[in-house]
């Protein structure tokens, strides 16, 4: 399906050459179409039905390329090449995923390769997180800016590293994994979904956020967020959000707590890289800067921040949400495989 609510572009409007970028998820993949200057000529969403494996998602995703240049009236041979952003740990030279925790039964399947043979172009295959953070840096938020550092909110903590333009990915394909930089090494750490103690995920996620509210409220805690809770609503970060705008104690301290680890996350990162700009995107924002609740989150990350770091950095560092929501990695798997296309045709 196309994106009704997506500002596509005529493709007698769109620079060549084309770039096709394809964002696979636990529950759907996003493909995108986007001219040189990364502006969307078409786009396509269909479910992962991961269950079904990993060579018939394969066989969808080259077939979504298809698709993307029949929405688009050009050839597939048109399209110079595509990106595969991909949740991780990746091993990135051999195109594999090494282990897939939302996709069962994928460990070690030759996506890049066979996802190449069935939509017939070359492919660059990058870690999800990645890939979002370049979409961000060359057509979002941090466009214009020297470098980047992303941070995705969602079920876990996905980072995106971007410096000039090159896509930290690390020797072995583990780079820019900063939901897994320790934030908390006392011994009562919390407990990563990775099995590790003190990671950010640990405290910053959608995850770590409703079992924070949920032992809050199973400590005894009262207000309108436990009220809801025992009438039988569904402890996500949805309800928790909703009832801290409703000026809730406990729901508005489990938001701040979280801001503040995430704070204290940032500041390592802008200590080890000095990225000129962070980002904040995924599911879990909150609104952003249009809702008083993404306000009061992104305001106290502001706060840990420049609480925490040199004076220069807290001045100097900017720290927004990210622009492109859920498009970001799909626009910026297309960018990435841009980048590969230019140096092989140097």
């Amino acid at each position: 399906m196309m994106g009704s609510d997506r500002n596509l572009r005529p493709l007698s409007e769109a620079t060549q050459p084309l770039y096709a970028g394809v964002d696979l998820g636990g529950t759907s993949i996003k493909a995108a179409l986007v001219d040189d200057e990364g502006r969307l000529v078409a786009f396509h969403t269909e479910p992962t039905h991961a269950a079904r494996g990993p060579e018939d998602a394969a066989a969808r995703m080259g077939r979504m390329v298809h698709t993307l240049a029949s929405l688009a009236g050009v050839a597939t041979a048109d399209i110079a090449r595509v990106g595969l952003g991909s949740p991780g740990p990746l091993d990135i030279p051999a195109g594999k995923i090494v282990r897939a925790g939302n996709l069962p039964g994928w460990d070690d399947f030759p996506l890049r390769d066979r996802v190449s043979a069935h939509c017939g172009r070359g492919v660059t295959f990058a870690n999800d997180a990645n890939a979002a953070g370049y979409g961000e840096f060359w057509v979002g938020s941090a466009r214009g800016t020297s470098s980047l550092v992303l941070l995705t909110l969602g079920t876990g903590v996905g980072g995106g590293i971007i410096i000039g333009d090159v896509n930290v990915e690390g020797a072995h394909s583990h780079g820019s994994e900063c939901g897994h930089i320790i934030v908390d090494p006392s011994p009562e750490a919390r407990i990563c979904p990775c099995g590790q103690p003190g990671h950010l995920e640990a405290y910053a996620s959608a995850t770590s956020l409703k079992a924070m509210a949920a032992e809050k409220v199973a400590a005894g805690g009262t207000g309108s967020l436990a009220a809801a809770v025992a009438a039988g609503e569904d402890l996500s970060p949805i309800l928790i959000s909703r009832e801290a705008g409703a000026g809730d104690a406990l729901a508005t301290a489990v938001l701040m707590e979280a801001a503040r680890w995430l704070g204290i996350g940032i500041v390592t990162l802008m200590h080890t890289i000095d990225p000129e700009a962070v980002l904040i995107g995924g599911a879990m924002t909150f609104g952003r800067e249009e809702h008083p609740v993404g306000r009061m989150f992104i305001a106290r990350v502001r706060e840990e921040v420049h609480r925490r770091t040199f004076p220069v950095l807290a001045r100097s560092t900017t720290i927004r949400y990210a622009s492109l929501g859920g498009d970001a990695g799909s626009i910026g798997a297309a960018g990435l495989a841009r980048l590969d296309h230019r140096r092989l045709h140097a």
